[in-house]
């Protein structure tokens, strides 16, 4: 799973970060979600990010969104996406199939899950995880629009799967990364998400945070 990232402006992320910063939609945003926007350092649900997606002539190009779908009857967004699923729930089905978009972020927190010798699930400690020898960490994800005060704007979610390796001690999910190499691909409305999921980035480092 994933509900918290961090986005480091002063390294590989600062013209992304200030691409989005530069959207026509950055105030209207401010005004209608009643929130100052940084989209650098610890970014949590509801907050808003630098996102990659494709522009209206099919180009990469970058947007600020809200972490979070929201649902009617649900208190909390849904911030995360389970891969697995993503094609079937209505919530996500069209998002999946056309409107796919890329997170970078530096590395993404998970909190550790273990079970103590009652049978108890607990929380243990806060890691920062990251792909070895990569600067970005490209988070894929679904977008869609909402409304708020008759203000259109959009929201995405973060997919996630089934933790390989030695990650497994933290936590029994993670993201879906991708490589760099990909996120074209991923973001193209009428490829094959499938396909290019198998493509994920699995060697990972974490750090104690």
């Amino acid at each position: 799973m994933c509900t918290r990232f961090y986005a480091d402006i002063d390294k590989k992320l600062k013209p992304i970060i200030f691409a989005a910063q530069r959207s026509p939609f950055v105030q209207q945003m401010m005004i209608n979600l009643s929130r100052p926007i940084s989209m650098s350092g610890e970014i949590r649900p509801t907050d808003i990010a630098a996102v990659i997606a494709p522009s209206k002539s099919g180009h990469r190009a970058v947007f600020p969104m809200q972490w979070g779908f929201h649902v009617s009857g649900l208190n909390e967004p849904l911030v995360n996406a389970r891969i697995e699923t993503a094609a079937e729930k209505p919530v996500f089905r069209d998002s999946w199939y056309r409107r796919r978009c890329i997170i970078p972020a530096s590395w993404y927190f998970e909190w550790q899950h273990y079970t103590d010798p009652d049978g108890r699930v607990k929380t243990g400690g806060k890691y920062a995880i990251q792909p070895k020898n990569s600067d970005i960490t490209w988070l894929a994800g679904l977008y869609r629009f909402e409304e708020k005060n008759g203000f259109r704007y959009p929201v995405f979610t973060v997919l996630t799967r089934n933790t390989e390796g030695a990650l497994k001690d933290i936590h029994d999910r993670m993201p879906l990364i991708l490589p760099a190499n990909a996120v074209d691909a991923w973001i193209a409305p009428y490829a094959d998400p499938e396909e290019i999921a198998r493509s994920a980035v699995t060697d990972l480092m974490s750090e104690r945070s």
